[in-house]
């Protein structure tokens, strides 16, 4: 299976934006993680590096979720939902709010951050799952090998 990497980095960055509109929705605010990430990361460096910041990681992610999702379970919206929630455990919860200070599962920053964190993540799996629904089927069938030969080995 080969991964077309436009569409997935492209998925990407359509998958930060609906992220960042869901968050807005949730929280008033817009581009609440760039400007995160610009302080913190970039030693108050401000919100353009930040905002590179979080769509490179979007465009990571896309291309992340091209290469494992056909190797996931389920149809292609739950697979999605089982990459985000993965990526928000290990790669936010876990590491990210730690390293930014804000506890494990962000819980300096109160009870509501884990489940908006979660339903954003989950918002951008849907947007993925939507934007770049590769199939479980083989689709592309290779020639580049030899057939199984029925040889013999004598001794």
């Amino acid at each position: 299976m080969k991964i077309n990497l436009i569409k997935a980095a492209a998925a990407g960055i359509a998958g930060t934006v609906v992220f960042d509109l869901v968050g807005y929705a949730l929280t008033g605010k817009f581009w609440d993680i760039p400007n995160l990430l610009g302080s913190k990361l970039f030693e108050d460096a401000g919100l353009v590096p930040g905002v590179l910041a979080h769509y490179s990681n979007g465009i990571l992610l896309g291309i992340l979720y091209a290469a494992i999702a056909p190797s996931l379970f389920g149809n292609r919206w739950s697979r999605a939902a089982a990459f985000m929630a993965a990526e928000t455990i290990f790669g936010v919860y876990l590491f990210m709010m730690p390293l930014l200070g804000a506890g494990p599962f962000g819980y300096k920053l109160g009870a509501s951050f884990a489940v908006i964190t979660m339903v954003r993540h989950l918002a951008f799996g849907a947007t993925m799952a939507w934007l770049y629904p590769k199939s479980l089927q083989v689709d592309e069938v290779s020639n580049d090998y030899a057939a199984p030969c029925a040889c013999s080995v004598s001794a």
